[in-house]
């Protein structure tokens, strides 16, 4: 019921975002020290939010689980940082402002959420 309503399914899509971007960001951190690594991220949401065609799981039935897709381009990129003498694209310090960026948006997407819902809820006549 909920994943027709398209501002919860966006929400739902910039959470899957920003969880990816973390995990490309940690990934990054941890190999800080490895010489040649190259620092990956995702797209902007907004840029890339159902502008590439995502792979999506179909349901047969009401029942099945389809799978969470943010449904843009969830293939890594360069992250586009300046090289090190050992070939290492890593900087700490573009990460953590990355990291604030994707906290940002999964903290946006809750908010987003939360007030669909309280809507929902009042419109029921269940506010509380």
């Amino acid at each position: 019921m909920f994943d027709r309503i398209e501002t919860l399914r966006m929400a739902s899509s910039l959470t899957s975002h920003a969880s990816q971007r973390q995990k490309l960001i940690a990934q990054n951190v941890a190999n800080a020290d490895t010489p040649g690594f190259r620092a990956t991220d995702l797209g902007r949401f907004a840029e890339t939010y159902r502008s590439g065609v995502a792979a999506e799981m179909r349901a047969t039935r009401p029942g099945h689980a389809t799978g969470i897709s943010w449904g843009g381009s969830d293939r890594p990129q360069d992250a586009g940082t300046e090289r090190a003498p050992n070939g290492n694209t890593v900087s700490i310090e573009e990460e953590m402002i990355r990291i604030a960026q994707a906290k940002r948006e999964f903290d946006l997407s809750l908010a987003v959420t939360k007030s669909s819902l309280n809507m929902i809820r009042t419109s029921i006549g269940r506010r509380g």
